[in-house]
């Protein structure tokens, strides 16, 4: 099965799509009755507590992955998974300070 392997780079897919996912999971138990998607991408950009918000609850998805991965003593995967989060995080911050 494609979830048993234990690559860097599937770790860093995994890592991307994790908070993706959480993202999306979070707008349509939330806000999709209330806004489109893409009104609520245009608020995450613009409101920057929400974004932080956000942006937390959907690290949270990475937590729980990389946590399988390691119990499951696939380092290599959970290393990506790692990577992918740190890049994320910064990205969301630097973003932050920016704007």
């Amino acid at each position: 099965m494609i979830l048993k392997k234990d690559h860097l780079k599937f770790g860093i897919l995994l890592g991307i799509l994790g908070p993706m996912l959480a993202m999306l999971i979070y707008y349509f138990t939330v806000f999709s009755r209330t806004i489109s998607l893409r009104e609520y991408f245009y608020v995450l950009i613009h409101n920057k507590q929400l974004l932080t918000a956000i942006s937390s609850l959907s690290l949270l998805a990475n937590a729980i992955l990389f946590t399988i991965y390691i119990n499951t003593h696939r380092d290599k995967t959970a290393k990506g998974i790692f990577v992918a989060t740190l890049i994320y995080g910064i990205l969301v911050l630097t973003y932050k300070l920016i704007s």
